[in-house]
């Protein structure tokens, strides 16, 4: 029996999973939703767009909702969709507070729901990869990750819509604490968080570049950085390094790397070993799966978790811990002072 699923924002990541659905036969694709009219893919052709998401809920009741919708959203359409009878699957970040993150997780328990957290590293071999050679070395570790996007257009455009709920080291920094949190294995104490506003554009109480540490309880630490913006550099935009006392594991970029392809935000082309003492061992990761690949493989994921009723309370724990780590990264940032966790 299909799941029947109604796709909610229709932007760059919610089309890419529309169309995981409608390539994967697991899946029906009952409903779109979306506030403003879209031009859909051939793949999705036919398929009526409804404006309003509680709506086509609660007319179709579909068997999972998938919310790519702007982050401010996320916690109410989840509760909303769970407490309706469907399963979740959720961008990233699960939510713009700790107590909402909490409460997605709280009503997954009450209800028996799925919930699925947008985290596509989880899905990536190479990212899979990375997590296992740096566990191997052994800590503590120092990690040094950034995502700099020199947006123009409508990617900017997209950025500063994105920036009036949520900043850059946020949205995207969920990601790569998660990575950390799972290499680590220990928890996270206290964030140092510093950003600056570089644009008129963006809204006085927002900035678009910051960047924080994190230290955790093993003696690791962590650097993270985003920035979003025409005016950022196209030079380092993407820096992938972890370091243990025995050596260290990167992600090597080609030299044609540029911030403004999506694809490039995942792929990761060479990952290098350095053990100290021995001869660097590089892995070629040509084969990697694209961004529209990893999507189709997140969502197979969702059916598995679906119907092989998968145990899904450590994903959702860690979901809050990285975004719990990322918000207090923004109030440092806001306040000047650390946060201890």
């Amino acid at each position: 029996m299909t799941i029947r699923v109604l796709v909610a924002g229709l932007g760059n990541m919610g089309r890419s999973h529309a169309l995981a659905y409608a390539t994967n036969p697991d899946f029906e694709i009952v409903g779109l939703v979306n506030r403003s009219h879209v031009d859909l893919p051939p793949e999705l052709a036919g398929h009526a767009i409804a404006p309003d998401f509680h709506e086509a809920l609660h007319r179709l009741k579909p068997d999972l909702a998938c919310i790519a919708t702007y982050s401010d959203t996320h916690a109410d359409y989840a509760v909303a969709a769970m407490e309706a009878g469907a399963h979740v699957f959720v961008e990233k970040p699960l939510a713009t507070t700790v107590i909402d993150a909490r409460r997605v997780a709280d009503a997954a328990q009450r209800t028996g729901r799925k919930v699925v957290v947008g985290y596509i590293l989880r899905h990536h071999p190479s990212w899979i990869r990375l997590i296992e050679e740096s566990r191997a070395l052994g800590g503590p570790y120092v990690f040094r990750l950034n995502l700099n996007q020199q947006s123009s257009g409508p990617t900017w455009e997209v950025h500063k819509r994105l920036m009036e709920t949520t900043s850059p080291i946020v949205d995207c920094g969920v990601h790569y604490v998660d990575v950390m949190c799972q290499i680590t294995d220990a928890a996270p104490t206290e964030v140092r968080g510093m950003g600056l506003r570089l644009s008129e554009e963006v809204a006085p109480t927002m900035y678009n570049y910051g960047h924080f540490q994190v230290l955790f309880a093993d003696g690791s630490c962590g650097w993270y950085e985003a920035g979003w913006g025409p005016m950022m550099s196209d030079t380092a935009f993407f820096v992938k390094d972890v370091v243990s006392p025995r050596g260290a594991v990167s992600i090597r970029m080609p030299e044609s790397a540029r911030s403004d392809d999506i694809d490039t935000h995942t792929k990761t082309s060479l990952l290098r070993v350095h053990r100290v003492g021995q001869p660097d061992e590089d892995l070629s990761m040509a084969d990697e799966p694209g961004h529209q690949d990893l999507c189709n493989r997140e969502q197979a994921f969702v059916a598995r978790a679906i119907r092989e009723d998968l145990d899904l309370s450590r994903h959702l724990q860690d979901a809050v811990r990285s975004l719990a780590v990322c918000l207090a990264a923004d109030e440092s940032v806001r306040t000047g002072q650390p946060v201890r966790l």
